[in-house]
């Protein structure tokens, strides 16, 4: 007490005399039982009053309403007490986007490795620069005269580091010289690999990662290209004097004679919905050309990612990006980036459009069709998984009951199961869900 004063209506809070500020209070709490306390008709509140306490009378039951988000807290309050967390790491933020304010967080800004919810990173960033409209190129091009079927000079294949160029599109790219009148080349044979640098491997991706290497020319998501290459130009009947496929960028005066294309929605279904790790790669590089630099790598992919990060407020030096797939133990993120650039998308339909339907959905397909099922979040949650050792990691988008659209996202480190991250995961989204 700073004086004798009570702190509540300027009346004395003499020993053995309930001060009428208490009263007061004791009538806002949400109390599920009737209380009872003397009362002894009108009082006359001045600087000396005292409040004579007499006969009893029943005060009417006071509740305090509960909010959704006190249930939701609570609920995750009780998930983050669990033993789990004894010996690992968690990582929680989720953000209620329909009333535009955090909702709930546990070391929401960490650094963290986000294993494959990484490639959230890499498509919205991707469809922020690229735009929804973007198409892989793989592009056929000739240079010298065509006479009596006969090229008298070069063919270039121009790599765009298309995952989704199959042996088929050789197929076609070999009828397409036949079409265009030749039968025969005099001249060698180039790939054009100028798109990506000729590091085969992801920054930090360990030895016995079962992936790779990466080109600029593949086929099937494969290191294969010249092998098939070969086999589509014999099977259109295109001869050739010379043997072998070299490496030389084409030039700028050869002319196109065919163009595949694939869409961004084509390879972000299989990079989100299965967790491709090539795709996801292929998408990081197309980044790295977006600089507009030849044999560009993922500094320059990097380099654009880190500039979204500061227009959306966050310091990007707080993170580190090494690839566009999350194999890599170098990258470096936290759940509030995640959700940060979640929340970005969300407000721009341009990019949701084509995020949204590409991300797997609880209990229905991808690499969630066998979780979440006969639970309150079945086909609600629509996020990204992530799995490397040690880590597992969900991020995205779902609907709580009361039809608050949430962005969270959840990472799990240093768990000896990927089940116990799962399992835990699923809990959250349940709880957001009910």
């Amino acid at each position: 007490m700073k004086s004798e004063k009570s702190l509540f209506f300027g009346v004395k809070a003499n020993k053995g005399i309930l001060p009428l500020a208490f009263l007061l209070l004791l009538c806002s709490c949400g109390s599920r039982k009737s209380v009872q306390y003397p009362y002894n008709g009108p009082i006359k509140i001045t600087e000396n009053s005292k409040v004579e306490l007499s006969t009893p009378v029943v005060v009417a039951e006071v509740v305090t309403p509960v909010t959704w988000k006190d249930t939701i807290q609570a609920r995750l309050d009780s998930l983050c007490q669990l033993p789990l967390f004894e010996t690992t790491q968690l990582g929680l933020y989720v953000f209620d986007l329909t009333e535009k304010q955090p909702l709930y967080a546990v070391n929401a800004s960490h650094r963290m490795r986000p294993a494959s919810t990484e490639k959230l990173i890499t498509s919205i960033s991707s469809l922020h620069y690229l735009g929804g409209e973007y198409n892989f190129k793989t592009d056929l091009r000739v240079k010298g005269t065509i006479a009596n079927g006969t090229l008298q000079g070069d063919v270039y294949v121009v790599g765009g580091m298309d995952p989704l160029l199959s042996p088929s599109d050789l197929n076609t790219m070999a009828k397409a010289l036949r079409n265009a009148g030749i039968n025969s080349i005099t001249g060698n044979m180039y790939t054009d690999l100028s798109m990506k640098d000729d590091l085969p491997y992801g920054w930090g991706w360990c030895w016995d990662d079962d992936y790779g290497p990466l080109s600029a020319l593949m086929v099937n998501a494969k290191d294969d290209f010249n092998s098939e290459w070969n086999r589509a130009l014999t099977k259109a009947g295109v001869k050739r004097s010379r043997a072998g496929v070299r490496q030389q960028q084409a030039p700028a005066d050869s002319k196109s004679i065919v163009c595949i294309t694939h869409t961004i929605d084509e390879v972000l279904e299989p990079i989100l919905k299965n967790s491709h790790n090539i795709f996801a790669e292929c998408l990081f590089y197309q980044l790295a050309a977006y600089s507009g630099q030849k044999n560009a790598g993922r500094k320059q992919a990097a380099k654009l990612i880190y500039d979204l990060i500061e227009e959306l407020g966050l310091d990007s030096e707080s993170y580190q990006i090494a690839d566009g797939s999350g194999l890599s133990l170098y990258n470096y993120v936290s759940p509030e980036l995640l959700v940060c650039l979640l929340n970005y998308a969300f407000s721009k339909p341009e990019i949701y459009q084509h995020l949204y339907p590409a991300l797997p959905i609880a209990g229905v397909d991808g690499t969630l069709s066998n979780r979440m099922q006969d639970t309150p979040a079945y086909n609600n949650v629509h996020a990204k998984t992530g799995t490397v050792t040690g880590i597992s990691s969900l991020a995205g988008y779902l609907t709580a009951r009361n039809g608050h659209v949430l962005s969270f996202c959840i990472i799990n480190q240093g768990i000896s199961s990927g089940r116990s991250g799962r399992d835990f995961q699923n809990e959250v989204c349940n709880a957001l869900c009910q």
